[in-house]
């Protein structure tokens, strides 16, 4: 997955505005005890970081 296609995905989940605030302040066990933005920056695949965020936030099937 791209990163363009991840951020989109994150913007249409939670709103262009608060999908950034939640990437950087939101820690995730999914993500290793992680933000989304620390994930990326240890160089996980995108996919790998929307996977966690899914299984995180419980983000229904169809918005996946």
């Amino acid at each position: 997955m791209r990163l363009t296609v991840f951020w989109q995905r994150m913007a249409d989940y939670f709103g262009a505005a608060y999908a950034d605030s939640f990437a950087r302040d939101h820690v995730m066990s999914e993500l290793g005890g992680r933000t989304v933005h620390q994930a990326l920056e240890a160089g996980w695949n995108a996919k790998d970081v929307w996977r966690g965020v899914c299984r995180a936030m419980e983000i229904p099937e169809d918005k996946r």
